[in-house]
């Protein structure tokens, strides 16, 4: 039989989607699981989103351009210019939803043997993008002792060497919910500009910050805006995480002219997907506050509840709806599996993603996970007990005086 690609052998499996299995296997035998593994909001989709879908009135559902629909990247500039960010219709291309942005910008921008630096813990499919483009991620370690806050940036220069291409950031961040400080964003503004790097900025947690912190786009930094490539999603901003639309933004025309390339390769985002993004951008601003006050009440119920649980520890995320949580076990992801094989309370369990899978040094975050705040309170609390009872009886457990 042929082999495998080497590209097929190093493509890392998805932290949050590979034990769905084990949770499948778990629901047929008639458990109730709890999906603190992904971060699928429950909340609903605006209803003009949802009103556009249902009155869809076409002969032929054709292909849309290859960029995406004018009319709704003009719309678009209308909703970024209330960020301060200042972008035409033409800076804009419409991708199939946020991962499509960050694979175009990665093939675009990346030779071979070129390296991305990046924050580590990162969101997992970073990794598998830079696989496919034949990159290497050179990983800047935050730790969750200082609550993932950036580290110096003497840190970043060490790992600089004459194969660096660019930084990666996400910015309030999945999976940490760190919101990057100004003082960051300007250091990692310096040494863009500094080594001539590009700046990828994955910005699709905006509307989800939690302090009285600014949120600071990377096309609000002077100096480097021909260098910076903003990756952007209506997935989590409107709970449409199936109708796959995301966006790829850069005032840089070299870029958007090798993107685009690829665009049609791909022939064309999701007609269906952007008649019903383009709807929900007429969202009223009371959709929005009452989804943010949601989330504002879920962290204070998760955060507050993981903390009271003996041995584990979790930093108060700034934004999104993730944390990373350190747990009193040897192993998170033996500890996730044992959870959806062997262990139910009252006929429950949780499912969460083993916190490893977002790190790429070897044996970082091995007894960490990651915790989507994506379920309603009452789900949450429940879950919060269910956890609390199979760490009481799990084997693996580790003890304070091992920790």
């Amino acid at each position: 039989m042929p082999d495998i690609s080497i590209r097929g052998l190093e493509m890392p499996q998805s932290p949050i989607r590979k034990l769905a299995p084990l949770a499948q296997a778990a629901k047929d035998r008639g458990i109730r699981v709890y999906h603190l593994n992904i971060g699928q909001p429950d909340l609903p989709t605006p209803q003009c989103g949802l009103d556009a879908l249902k009155h869809i009135d076409r002969k032929v559902l054709e292909y849309s351009p290859s960029q995406g629909y004018r009319s709704y990247r003009e719309k678009l500039t209308r909703y970024y210019s209330k960020y301060d960010i200042n972008v035409t219709a033409d800076d804009i291309i419409i991708t199939s939803g946020g991962s499509e942005a960050v694979l175009f910008a990665f093939m675009s921008t990346l030779n071979p043997g070129d390296e991305i630096i990046i924050p580590e813990p990162a969101y997992a499919n970073y990794m598998a993008f830079a696989v496919s483009a034949g990159a290497t991620i050179r990983t800047i370690a935050t730790t969750i002792d200082e609550g993932f806050a950036l580290p110096r940036v003497e840190k970043f220069e060490e790992l600089i060497n004459e194969r660096t291409k660019a930084i990666m950031i996400c910015n309030p961040n999945n999976p940490t919910g760190y919101l990057y400080t100004r003082r960051e964003m300007n250091q990692i503004r310096d040494l863009v500009k500094k080594y001539d790097l590009y700046l990828f900025s994955d910005e699709v947690y905006r509307e989800y910050i939690y302090t009285g912190s600014p949120y600071i786009s990377a096309m609000h930094l002077q100096g480097i805006e021909n260098n910076v490539v903003l990756i952007d999603s209506v997935s989590k901003r409107y709970s449409e995480c199936g109708i796959r639309i995301g966006a790829l933004i850069t005032k840089n025309a070299e870029v958007r002219k090798a993107v685009m390339k690829f665009c049609q390769a791909r022939l064309s985002p999701p007609l269906i997907g952007q008649i019903v993004a383009e709807a929900s951008l007429d969202a009223p601003e009371s959709y929005y506050r009452e989804v943010y006050d949601e989330y504002v009440e879920r962290r204070k119920c998760l955060i507050d509840g993981l903390n009271r649980i003996p041995g584990v520890y979790s930093p108060i995320p700034m934004g999104a709806f993730y944390t990373v949580a350190k747990l009193p076990v040897d192993d998170s992801e033996e500890f996730c599996r044992w959870c959806l094989e062997e262990f139910s309370y009252e006929g429950e369990t949780v499912m969460m993603a083993p916190a490893a899978g977002f790190y790429t040094t070897p044996g970082a975050g091995r007894n960490q996970v990651r915790i989507a705040y994506v379920l309603k309170r009452q789900d949450l609390e429940r879950a919060l007990l269910v956890l609390r009872k199979a760490l009481e009886a799990y084997p693996g457990r580790v003890t304070d005086e091992e920790a």
